[in-house]
């Protein structure tokens, strides 16, 4: 058994942490240093540390913890009634607790509480302040009861904690929400193997139920090629921002034509920064034969894109200077090469001795052969160029 296997198994068979944090808010440090003082009168200059007396919380620490701990306790019975727990009883108790946070923290939400828009607001403005337990708490209820738009503010200001991933990820594989997962995807900080896994095989293998979600998907990819397409045609746009709006245009609809909608889901996770490799690695040796020749399928839609249009590449500016934000998401050839180095290294005896893999590796096997092709040449012309450089700055010397 490997060393992440071993770590692997000890992290499914622990149980997960039921109780609530003693400390479960960020603490006002300035007001708790104020206070400390030296225990000793002589202290050791030699001493790495030296006690302290005087650590106490503050007033307004105090009180957040103790209404969040109330308010938790209050919550977690309420969700146990489920024939009797419903919307209308949830933002009862919820809203209150928020307000109340945000009047201790002197927080101003901005809006009228009469305004539908209220709940996300106040959890956007002072959510941070509820804490890890209380948060994955309310994530939790959120779900059960199937209010999607405050899911969906918990994920996008990152409310939700990482500890909290594990059943965010199972709940909305379970409830088929194929839009908030790729939302979560895109807002986490980390993913463990059991989240990777059941992201992997969700996308892989769609069931019927899965696609009306993902409708949403497709259609903000629609949206930001369509913006591209708009921009770059635009002639008020300076030169500079209009070549971006070019490059983009080309990389969405690499991005968008040919794939489906589930695998325009598997686009955030191969572009993710956070997945870290051996952890996919051993992802992808728990796929099955269906689900690991959908993802060779995928990965060789990408590579056949590469090779026909190769002067497509990371668009980086065109986020921030065009909010074009998909392009932050379409997965670079480094990607694509990387995640099918890891699919053979992992699975290459089975690959090879099963028929039905051989037609799609073969055509891989010719694309990718071109794109070395392409990487040699370029690599020669940029020698060659970078050759004249040297010789026209010696001459010039």
């Amino acid at each position: 058994m490997s060393l992440l296997q071993v770590i692997t198994k000890a992290s499914d068979d622990s149980d997960h942490v039921v109780s609530q944090s003693e400390y479960p808010i960020i603490l006002n440090t300035d007001d708790i240093f104020l206070n400390l003082k030296p225990a000793l009168e002589n202290l050791d200059a030699t001493s790495l540390a030296n006690p302290v007396t005087g650590w106490q919380l503050s007033q307004s620490d105090s009180q957040l913890i103790d209404s969040g701990k109330k308010f938790y306790t209050k919550l977690k019975r309420k969700l146990k009634d489920h024939s009797n727990f419903n919307k209308d009883g949830f933002f009862e108790i919820l809203i209150p607790f928020l307000e109340k946070i945000g009047h201790k923290a002197g927080i101003a939400v901005g809006i009228d509480s009469s305004d539908a828009a209220y709940t996300r607001v106040l959890i956007e403005k002072v959510g941070f302040s509820m804490g890890r337990d209380v948060a994955g708490l309310v994530m939790k209820a959120c779900i059960s009861l199937e209010i999607w738009d405050l899911v969906e503010t918990l994920i996008v200001n990152r409310i939700v904690d990482h500890s909290s991933y594990s059943d965010l990820v199972m709940s909305l594989v379970m409830k088929k929400r194929s839009d908030l997962l790729s939302l979560t995807i895109q807002y986490a900080s980390d993913f463990g193997l059991s989240e990777l896994l059941s992201i992997l095989k969700y996308f892989l293998c769609p069931s019927k139920d899965a696609y009306s979600c993902m409708v949403n998907v497709r259609k903000e990819w629609e949206s930001q090629a369509l913006l591209a397409i708009e921009m770059a045609s635009d002639k008020n746009l300076s030169e500079k921002k209009s070549q971006i709006a070019k490059d983009a245009s080309i990389l969405l609809m690499l991005a968008h034509d040919g794939f489906l909608t589930s695998e325009l889901c598997l686009h955030y996770l191969l572009a993710s920064p956070i997945v870290d490799e051996a952890i996919l690695t051993s992802a992808i040796s728990k796929l099955n034969g269906k689900e690991m020749m959908s993802l060779i399928r995928y990965l060789g839609k990408w590579l056949r894109k590469y090779e026909m249009f190769p002067q497509a590449g990371p668009c980086p500016k065109a986020s921030s200077a065009l909010g074009l934000k998909a392009c932050d998401w379409v997965p670079k050839l480094e990607d694509i090469v990387r995640c099918l180095g890891l699919v053979l290294d992992e699975n290459f005896s089975s690959l090879v001795l099963h028929p039905g893999f051989h037609e799609e590796l073969n055509s891989i096997g010719g694309f990718a052969a071109s794109l070395a092709s392409e990487a040699k040449l370029s690599c020669t012309v940029a020698n060659v160029i970078e050759n004249l450089r040297t010789q026209s700055k010696g001459e010039q010397i």
